[in-house]
Parts: structure tokens; sequence; C-alpha cells
């Protein structure tokens, strides 16, 4: 028996329309076309699927367990209907983020907030880039946007710029280093320097400052939280390089000095890196211009 989704159409229609006249002008086909349908399936089922003998006409046994499946199936396939209209239109889809950069976290849940009520049919999840390979992932299509300000040149990827930011030193105002206009390598060396739990190539302490001018600090001391790290540090613990966003409230307190690191200053770019394709989802650069507005949001602060 061969069973397609205008049977189950029909077989719902005539039980609600309660006749194959009103069932053939809601489904916009004519009664003999209606009739001959109904004909066909009987025939392939091999049971009569409507009792014409009574008014309205009423589905036979085998009539109600066909209707049965209807209303099981028809509203499946609907909603799939809708789900591939909305990818159609851009309205609907997938957004999985992986995070190279361990503070971003602090900026993105906000963005993240904004981006749910505007895009509600958008499956929004984030994945810390750090636990894995975060853009050989984004190639595989296990995730669809990588936070990182590390680019790289790979077929098939768009690295977004989000916005620029500068790394900058953290100590506690009594500490001697706080009466220094600016900070430099060398002063590293005798210091306790207290990072986030990130392998020293994604941290820019090392990888802009001190790896290059091969300078070792006296220890190293890891924290997962901002919160914590300014804890230790306002408790002379050891001092810290954090991006300048996240350090903005502490530019007003008394406990804190923020220094810019060697006599220019450092700047770093953050980016989203997508597949390019995917530039083309009205959310996707919905999500882009929201987080660059959201971070330049906090510098000015």
């Amino acid at each position: 028996m061969h069973i397609e989704f205008r049977h189950l159409r029909t077989i719902k229609a005539i039980h609600e329309a309660g006749g194959v006249a009103r069932a053939a002008g809601q489904l916009n086909i004519t009664q003999s076309a209606l009739s001959h349908q109904i004909k066909g399936l009987e025939d392939q089922a091999g049971v009569e699927l409507f009792i014409r003998r009574s008014k309205p006409m009423r589905l036979s046994p085998a009539g109600m367990r066909l209707l049965r499946l209807a209303e099981q199936v028809l509203p499946q396939v609907e909603a799939l209907q809708a789900e591939f209209s909305g990818l159609r239109d851009g309205k609907s889809g997938r957004l999985h983020i992986a995070i190279e950069c361990h503070a971003c976290f602090e900026w993105l849940f906000p963005v993240l907030e904004a981006f749910r009520k505007s895009w509600p049919d958008v499956d929004v999840d984030i994945r810390p880039g750090l636990a894995f390979d975060a853009l050989p992932a984004l190639m595989k299509e296990d995730v669809d946007v990588v936070i990182s300000s590390d680019p790289e040149t790979l077929s098939g990827v768009t690295f977004s710029p989000l916005f620029d930011y500068s790394p900058v030193f953290v100590a506690a105002s009594s500490h001697p280093l706080a009466d220094k206009p600016f900070i430099e390598a060398e002063d590293f060396r005798g210091e306790t320097l207290i990072t986030y739990p990130v392998e020293r190539s994604r941290l820019d302490i090392f990888s802009q400052l001190l790896t290059p001018a091969k300078v070792e600090p006296a220890s190293i001391r890891q924290a997962e939280l901002t919160a914590v790290i300014l804890l230790l540090v306002a408790s002379n613990r050891g001092v810290s390089v954090l991006p300048d966003w996240v350090v903005r409230e502490v530019k007003y307190s008394s406990d804190y000095v923020t220094r810019p690191l060697t006599e220019k200053g450092l700047t770093r770019r953050l980016y989203a890196a997508t597949r390019t394709g995917d530039l083309d989802k009205p959310y996707m650069r919905e999500l882009i211009d929201l987080a660059g507005r959201e971070a330049r949001r906090l510098q000015a602060a």
C-alpha cells in the first residue's frame, strides 16, 4: 500500500468537513478528483475507508486507523516545512560558538541575550574553544563561529573584525611597579604573574611581549575567574595583564593601577571566524554587529 501525504490530508479533511464536497473545497480540488483519489486509496488498501450510507459520511474502522496516522504525521510534516522555510528565509538556524578568548565570556553573554530576543528561532550554544581545536571544528561544521585574536589564512573561512583592544598591566596601587608610566618585559622577571588557565601561546602577555623578549616571570599562578584574578592582585599576591575592557571599572578603584605595556602600548584585534558562505545569513551578520557594538560600549564605559 502506497500512502502519500495528500492521502492523509484527504482523510483528515473529509473527517473534519463531514463530506466530500466541503472537503474538496478546503483542499482546493474538484469533488470528482477527490472521489477518484479516495477510490484509488481504498483499492490499494482492499477495505472501505468510509461508511457512505451514513450522513454525514463517517470513517470506517480502517479509516479511523488512517486518521490517527494523519493526526500524528501531518503536524510533524508541517513543523518541518516551517523549519525549512525559516532556514530559507534566514530566520532560523544554528549558532554554536567556540571561544578562544577566555575573558570574552564577560562581554559575549549580554550580546547573546540581545541576540536571543531578535532571533528566537536560532539555536545558540557556547563551547569553550580552549578545550579543542576550534578552527578545525569550524571547518568540519561542528561549530559555526570562533571568537579568536589569531586570524589565519584558511580556505572557506572569513575572519570578521569585531573590535580592537589593549592588553594592560594590572597591579595593586601599593606595588613597586605602580610608579612606572608603562611596563616593559623586563619588569616581569621578579613577579608572580596571575593568568587565566590557558596555554601560553593564547595569552597576549606571552605571545606579544614576554616570549619575543625571552623573559620568564618568577612564577605563574592561574585563576579561572576575572574577579578572582583581581582579588589576588589587590592583595598583592601578584600582577596580571588583562584586556582594557575587562578592567574598565578597575581604573576608578584606589586598590589598583593599570599601565600600558611598552611605551607605545600594545593593540590587539578580536575576530569572529565563520565559514565564508554563512556570512550571507542575516542572523550571522546581526551577531557580528551586536558583538562589536557591545565591546565598544564596554570600552567607552
